[in-house]
């Protein structure tokens, strides 16, 4: 492809990176198929989804790592892949956080946020470093070593490093996923404000979806080398778009139902009513989703129900609830409840946003 070739797109609608129906495989097996995406600049975007779902392959992708059998990607509204041209890596202006962190382990601190700023001289590329160390508060371990920092330290210097080349694109790939709970709680809420207090575009992916949750305002979900929903944490939460989407975001079970009317169905802890016109016909066999936030204690005992297990979280409890009527619930209580194993208690559903899917006969 010649140069004037490269730059005949433009970004649509201020779209930092677009994604044109793109596929790529690893030998006969189809990793990513027909997909498309846009991403405004200064928007933090994550791609959640299972092992294999084909979100790495995407990001390998656009940072030049993986090449096209079809479909384009542009940046800044350039070509930069597609089947027949391949941008290298070095020119796209691209950062990338590695699953591992991947520091040199003989390199100080300071000289492993350097390591992509050869270009610059000695005295300039030590200033711009010790800048960035400052900035994400690790100005005063600039001559140690990675094995001298904790695993969060080590996460802020590859963040450090990618940001150090003065990216207008950063890629995260599994970011947090070798910190403990408490660590990844506290490591996500930095990094987000830090993306959004100075405007960084960034895509990260993820199988977890309280990373997802804490770092994107969208996410597309991924199944089988495709973006499924591409939503709000919201949206995906309260109106995910299919059974896949309801049952991998968050936590829930599904009861088997009846449309019988557009805004109602009926199950066996009683009717509940949509709403909005759930565009399935009366006498549609549905499984209906119910959150653990669906179901809440009631005095009035109005479904009966066993406790058999329970999952202390801190502020609230997670109840595994047998029902008298032979189906099982999730609830989440707040922790001064504390009910017991073996314990009935009384419950009732409040089901805010009703997510029904046509139930496939067996």
């Amino acid at each position: 492809m010649t140069n004037n070739q490269e730059s005949t797109t433009t970004s649509v609608d201020g779209s930092l990176l677009s994604l044109d129906k793109i596929s790529s495989s690893y030998g006969p097996r189809a990793a990513i198929r027909q997909v498309s995406m846009e991403v405004k600049e200064g928007s933090q975007v994550c791609l959640l989804g299972p092992s294999g779902s084909g979100k790495t392959t995407i990001l390998r992708a656009i940072a030049g790592f993986q090449r096209l059998s079809s479909g384009t990607i542009c940046i800044n509204g350039a070509i930069v892949s597609n089947p027949g041209y391949e941008l290298p890596t070095e020119q796209r202006r691209v950062g990338m956080v590695f699953q591992d962190h991947a520091l040199f382990p003989h390199l100080t601190i300071a000289e492993n946020v350097g390591a992509g700023l050869r270009k610059l001289t000695r005295n300039r590329r030590r200033k711009q470093v010790l800048e960035l160390l400052d900035q994400m508060g690790l100005g005063a371990y600039s001559e140690r070593h990675p094995h001298e920092l904790s695993g969060g330290e080590q996460q802020r210097v590859a963040l450090a490093r990618a940001l150090a080349i003065k990216p207008i694109l950063l890629l995260m790939d599994e970011p947090f996923s070798s910190l403990d709970l408490e660590l990844r709680e506290t490591m996500t809420q930095e990094i987000s404000d830090f993306l959004k207090s100075n405007n960084i575009t960034c895509i990260m992916v993820t199988h977890d979806q309280n990373d997802a949750f804490a770092i994107a305002s969208e996410i597309g979900v991924m199944r089988d080398g495709q973006i499924v929903q591409w939503d709000t944490p919201y949206n995906l939460y309260h109106q995910p778009a299919n059974r896949f989407v309801a049952d991998f975001i968050g936590n829930g079970v599904f009861v088997e139902g009846t449309v019988i009317s557009p805004g109602v169905i009926h199950t066996s802890f009683g009717e509940l009513q949509a709403s909005h016109p759930l565009e399935l016909a009366s006498g549609t066999a549905v499984e209906v989703l119910i959150r653990p936030d669906d179901v809440v204690p009631s005095s009035d005992q109005q479904i009966l129900a066993k406790v058999v297990r329970l999952a202390f979280k801190g502020a609230e409890i997670l109840y595994t609830l047998e029902t008298e009527l032979g189906g099982v619930l999730l609830g989440l209580f707040p922790s001064h409840t504390n009910y017991s194993v073996g314990q009935t208690i009384g419950i009732q559903l409040e089901v805010d946003h009703v997510v029904a899917f046509r139930r496939l006969s067996d």
